[in-house]
């Protein structure tokens, strides 16, 4: 399955990557806001930048995600070769379980002690949890209770807060019910949005007030009245 999965763009610069691993039974909404702003770029502050989707599978196969959509990976799990702004994308689902999940947690380990961003929500923290990748970072998920129901070799007990979203270093975690926490904290992390345009943002969608579109919009480096 090697192919390009980076590009560039005008002027020769590297195009970042947001590595997306799809597994069977995939949350769709759950990685949503943070692959349509990065990808799209339409509120980011530099302008002309947007992430390229890879899609990385445990195996060539396509997989179905939980509202009903065939998904077929670009790149396997080991071809994952992160450059300096990429981002692991690991979404929830009901498979995070299962012992064939192990290479993409490996990778992970892997990829977080070699400074890669990597951002985890719901199912896909349960698994972090059973591998002992909570054990010292701080960390949230769905419920701290559920981690020591459904993960017995989970000790990361003291880290746990109990907030939708966590950031700890190039870790971020997230209940499954915290989508767009999730991506505020994904977007703060990868410093890729103003901090007024990033406030409005998340104003906007956690509280659907119009006055924050409009503050959204005045924000943006190319809207003639923020100069």
């Amino acid at each position: 399955m090697k192919g390009k999965h980076r590009s560039e763009a005008l002027g020769g610069s590297v195009i970042p990557v947001i590595y997306l691993y799809i597994l069977d039974t995939m949350a769709d909404w759950e990685p949503a806001h943070v692959t349509a702003e990065l990808h799209s770029g339409r509120f980011l502050k530099t302008p002309g930048l947007h992430y390229t989707v890879t899609r990385c599978g445990r195996t060539p196969e396509t997989v179905t995600t939980m509202g009903g959509l065939p998904l077929t990976p670009d790149i396997l799990v080991d071809e994952i070769h992160p450059e300096a702004g990429d981002l692991l994308l690991l979404p929830g689902a009901e498979t995070w379980l299962d012992p064939a999940q192990q290479e993409i947690i490996d990778t992970t380990e892997r990829l977080l002690a070699g400074g890669m961003v990597v951002g985890a929500i719901c199912g896909a923290t349960l698994a972090l949890a059973q591998a002992g990748l909570l054990d010292r970072r701080s960390h949230t998920s769905n419920d701290l209770e559920a981690l020591r129901l459904f993960c017995p070799k989970y000790k990361g007990d003291a880290y746990y807060v109990n907030e939708p979203a966590v950031t700890d270093n190039n870790l971020i975690t997230a209940s499954g019910l915290a989508p767009v926490d999730f991506a505020y904290h994904i977007f703060r992390r990868l410093d890729v949005m103003n901090e007024s345009t990033l406030v409005a943002w998340y104003q906007l969608y956690t509280t659907r007030r119009p006055e924050y579109f409009y503050s959204l919009m005045q924000s943006l480096p190319d809207n003639p009245h923020t100069h």
